[in-house]
This record gives C-alpha cells, sequence and structure tokens, in this order.
C-alpha cells in the first residue's frame, strides 16, 4: 500500500503586527525525515518538496483545500514528503 508522510518547519513564533512567523528551516525538516527513515526502515518509493500556501493557518499538508485570493500577500510554505511502501 502506498503512504507518505510530511516533515513540516515546525512554526517557532507566530510573529505579530510588525513581524513575521518565524519557522524552522526546511533542512531541519529534512533532518527529521532522514532520522524518521532510518528508525523505521520503512521501503522510500519517493522524496519530494512540496510548497503549498498558508499551510499553517489552515488544516495542515493534508488540507485538500488551500485558499488563496484578494490583494494580500499569500506566504507559501515548502515541506518534505516522503512516499513509501507501507
Amino acid at each position: 500500500m502506498l503512504q507518505f508522510r510530511d516533515f513540516v518547519p515546525r512554526q517557532l513564533d507566530p510573529g505579530g503586527f510588525f513581524s513575521a512567523s518565524r519557522y524552522e528551516s526546511l533542512q531541519h525538516a529534512l533532518d527529521d525525515a532522514n532520522t524518521w527513515i532510518g528508525q523505521t526502515g520503512v521501503d522510500v518509493i519517493n522524496v519530494e518538496t512540496v510548497a503549498l500556501p498558508s499551510i499553517h493557518s489552515e488544516e495542515g499538508s493534508e488540507d485538500v483545500e488551500l485558499r488563496s485570493s484578494g490583494e494580500m500577500g499569500t506566504y507559501w510554505h515548502q515541506f518534505i514528503r516522503v512516499w513509501y511502501r507501507g
């Protein structure tokens, strides 16, 4: 059975009116993915970098509908997705 697991950089600080949000690096997410692969020994099929808008304000990386519209800026977030046989 084909499965996937996402490794999303965690939000460190939500920011405020005058400051931007801060997140862990994409490298940190990749390190987490490598650790998980090494610990579980899963049969990895593919690893990809995915970019989605506003995943921290929605339901996360598995949300099937992410809204991005209007004249306001949209923040896109990168994360690591590991596809494997489970």
